[in-house]
């Protein structure tokens, strides 16, 4: 069965999201942005998720998971939580 680590930043609007995206790709520690700013408890360990695997998460984030570019920025994606990014460290 397929698994994926990653990490997210939650917060609770578009706009922020898409600033702190903005941040993370001029160079910004994304685990850094992840402690100051996600509402998610992970964002404690810089929005570390861990290994999982598929239907772990919700959908929206599973599509992005299982099929985006390591290493990469993903978002904003909408959820019944929020506004994630997402940084998918490995997929096997």
């Amino acid at each position: 069965m397929a698994r994926a680590s990653a990490r997210h930043i939650l917060v609770s609007s578009e706009e922020q999201c898409n600033t702190l995206k903005q941040e993370i790709e001029n160079g910004r520690d994304f685990a850094e942005v992840a402690k100051q700013h996600s509402s998610c408890p992970s964002g404690r360990q810089g929005g570390d998720l861990g290994s999982f695997g598929p239907g772990q998460m919700v959908p929206e984030f599973d599509k992005v998971v299982f099929s985006g570019d390591l290493n990469k920025v993903h978002g904003p994606v909408k959820t019944q939580f929020g506004y994630h990014l997402l940084e998918i460290t490995s997929r096997s």
